[in-house]
């Protein structure tokens, strides 16, 4: 895997802290958290996205594009959080709550879960091929 230098570093730090006190924000209604996590999400992704694999592992490969699934559900858990910040694309009440209501938790689970388990199996398969 390709390193980060350390400023990409510190901007993916920046991006994970941001989003982890933007979703603990959201939790007790804090208005601005939209304002917190969103940023911090497009910093975390974009820095992850630079994280690249030239080898030829096969597994490493895979587990890959399951963390760029995950960070595609990072994005739209982002905009779902936003969504659901008063209705600001004004739809009606039952599709508001039947489509968008608090669904962002269940997408940022998903992609916490898939990151997770790809950070965990890459680290470990590194190790085996080095």
């Amino acid at each position: 895997m390709k390193q980060l230098s350390k400023t990409q570093s510190l901007i993916f730090a920046t991006g994970g802290i941001l989003m982890v006190a933007g979703a603990f924000m959201a939790l007790f209604r804090v208005s601005y958290a939209t304002l917190c996590f969103a940023p911090g999400v497009v910093m975390f992704v974009s820095m992850q996205m630079l994280q690249r694999y030239e080898g030829r592992n096969i597994n490493i490969r895979r587990l890959r594009r399951y963390m760029l699934l995950s960070d595609v559900l990072l994005i739209v858990s982002a905009l779902l959080m936003y969504a659901s910040d008063g209705n600001p694309f004004q739809f009606d009440q039952i599709t508001y709550v039947q489509y968008i209501g608090n669904n962002w938790v269940v997408a940022l689970l998903i992609a916490a879960l898939l990151q997770l388990y790809t950070t965990f199996r890459i680290s470990k398969e590194l190790e085996k091929e080095s």
